[in-house]
């Protein structure tokens, strides 16, 4: 048996146990009976939870020792650069236009029955439209099959046909804009609530146009929606997990996730700031709606602090413990890999892996809610402005929550796979390799052990939060 065969079957006989791992693990979420939060269901474990986090994280340190075995770095390659490219110009054209014009469609349609339509979100074709439609369902096809995002956007469209380019965008602002916007629209999100009134998300919809359009007018449309606008960073980000990939010549076919494992798609550390937001809002979504998320919420608001605030505070106090804690990882991984590369570099190649896990967490919590909900959408968009009085849902099967735990630990096992990759382009002994990834290795169990806890727990209407 030739060096490259005993390589493949011991690469196949790790993922088999790692296939395994993920088996048990799933079994004994889909025992307890959980489901995600937004989906509108709940339940209690029927495990002890010590158990129930142990094997969760289990998968992620067995998926990660069994990762360490692959140490050809042809096979480690191969995954990275095997790619199938197409030229499809015309065709690429064409899709734009449609997908252009139906974007600035759907845009008109939300802000007009948001305004006109019903005020309660479960009855309006605006707020599923938003939350189904864009938030739900087309993130789940840009991290499963492509992003349409860039031909879709309604707002580039629109700013295009503007004169533009009246400034120069400055280098060192990098996309701390989108960070900050994406932070201000998770918390209004909650607070508004934009979920529930349709009135209140049209206004937020016509707010975030002006704002949008107006940088993209006055920095350029190209330079605005790659670096300013978040809703455009957020499908180029998790688009990059996807196995089709937009290039200059057409569309290019590669094995899920491996993208990430290239230089240009975390370039600053404000896109780390932005990977990291969009691991922390699905936790910060489910810890708000879970026993210790209100319990801290009303002891806060208990001694004066407003509600409003108090959620703000938490949203900015998760994000930078999450920070704090990659920012040490990196730092960790330069000491153990005793490497001449800064913890800076070290902190960009290692933070596009983070997507898997954050498309994880995605799909966890929005496959369920958006299978529920789907009826619902399509009841209403049928008759916008006087919608069935009880529009069609589906309820989840029991067992559901096979798929949503599933989503969480692949993700993180594809990020653990992604790293490994990463790690041995960087470095180039294998023991030096392996060595850096152990830090990275601990956040990604870190990350799973809360996320699975918060799934595990029943959810409740946040507190303080008008419905």
């Amino acid at each position: 048996m030739s060096r490259r065969s005993a390589l493949l079957r011991r690469t196949g006989i790790a993922g088999a146990f790692v296939l395994a791992a993920l088996a048990v693990g799933a079994g004994i979420v889909a025992a307890s009976n959980v489901a995600a939060g937004l989906s509108g269901q709940s339940g209690e474990t029927t495990v002890p939870t010590w158990l129930y986090l142990a094997t969760g994280a289990g998968v992620i340190g067995a998926s990660a020792l069994m990762t360490m075995l692959v140490t050809d770095r042809e096979v480690i390659d191969s995954f990275h650069d095997d790619s199938l490219a197409f030229a499809m110009a015309r065709l690429r054209a064409a899709g734009s236009l449609l997908l252009g014009t139906i974007g600035v469609a759907a845009l008109v349609f939300i802000v007009v029955v948001g305004f006109l339509g019903p005020r309660l979100g479960n009855f309006s074709a605006a707020v599923l439209l938003t939350f189904v439609g864009g938030r739900a369902l087309l993130t789940i096809v840009a991290y499963t099959v492509g992003s349409p995002w860039r031909a879709v956007n309604p707002w580039r469209r629109i700013a295009t046909a503007l004169p533009n380019g009246y400034a120069t965008y400055p280098a060192w602002l990098g996309s701390w804009p989108a960070v900050g916007t994406l932070l201000a629209l998770i918390w209004l999100e909650l607070v508004a609530p934009l979920s529930s009134s349709a009135r209140a998300l049209a206004v937020v919809v016509l707010a975030y146009s002006a704002f949008t359009i107006a940088g993209a007018v006055a920095f350029s449309p190209e330079t605005w929606f790659r670096n300013g606008d978040p809703i455009s960073v957020w499908f180029r980000l998790y688009g990059a997990v996807a196995p089709i990939q937009r290039t200059d010549d057409g569309l290019e076919f590669r094995y899920p996730g491996s993208r990430l494992g290239d230089d240009d798609v975390v370039t600053d550390v404000s896109l780390i700031a932005f990977v990291l937001v969009l691991i922390w809002e699905l936790t910060y979504s489910g810890f708000v709606v879970t026993e210790p998320g209100i319990r801290t919420v009303e002891v806060l608001v208990s001694i004066g602090v407003p509600a409003q605030v108090v959620y703000l505070a938490l949203l900015l106090a998760g994000f930078a413990l999450f920070w704090k804690i990659y920012w040490l990882a990196a730092a960790r991984t330069r000491a153990r890999a005793e490497t001449y590369l800064s913890r800076r570099y070290l902190a960009l190649r290692f933070a596009p892996p983070l997507l898997a896990i954050a498309a994880g967490y995605h799909f966890a919590h929005y496959v369920g809610f958006s299978i529920s909900l789907w009826p619902s959408l399509v009841d209403t968009m049928a008759s916008p402005l006087n919608p069935p009085e009880n529009p069609t849902q589906y309820a989840l099967t029991s067992w559901f929550g096979y798929v949503e735990i599933a989503g969480i630990l692949i993700g993180h096992i594809l990020a653990v796979w992604i790293s490994h990759a990463v790690s041995f382009e960087l470095f180039p002994g294998k023991l030096q390799a392996i060595r850096s990834q152990y830090p990275f290795v601990v956040v990604m169990i870190f990350f799973t052990i809360v996320s699975l806890y918060l799934v595990s727990m029943p959810s409740m209407e946040p507190a303080y939060v008008p419905g």
